[in-house]
């Protein structure tokens, strides 16, 4: 288990505020089980979305999910070299993820190939579906 902002940071270019990974719980090549919660103190740059309601704007979940399943990969040690979301294919919300929840991606890996990745995830707040998406990342140079 992947637990250390250090740890994941050698997985990842992103950095603190635009690391959107904070474990990788299990890993294999069908399946990625990952958590990310956006606490509201280190967070604050995120909160003008939705003021009122302390709601996780939609592009960020989907690009943290992005980001723990490039993170896995990594992991895995089955691709290196530079990779970044080109496209998101579905991406569709069922209840909106406040500040402080815990965030549980549940991704499966479609097709991985030298030049790009494709996945789709299942996003989960207190097991309760947020958010579904299926994306693309593509080697850079």
């Amino acid at each position: 288990m992947i637990g250390k902002q250090q740890t994941i940071e050698n997985l990842l270019p992103h950095r603190t505020p635009f690391l959107f990974v904070d474990d990788i719980v299990s890993v294999d090549k069908e399946e990625i089980v990952a958590v990310k919660t956006f606490d509201s103190e280190t967070n604050l740059w995120l909160k003008g979305s939705f003021p009122e309601h302390n709601f996780v704007p939609g592009t960020i979940l989907i690009e943290s999910m992005a980001q723990c399943g490039g993170a896995a990969i990594k992991q895995m040690g089955i691709m290196d070299g530079l990779f970044a979301l080109t496209s998101i294919e579905h991406a569709e919300f069922f209840k909106g993820v406040e500040y402080d929840q815990p965030v549980k991606y549940v991704i499966k890996n479609i097709r991985i190939s030298d030049k790009l990745i494709k996945q789709s995830g299942i996003a989960y707040v207190n097991e309760l579906l947020a958010l579904e998406a299926t994306w693309l990342c593509v080697r850079m140079g």
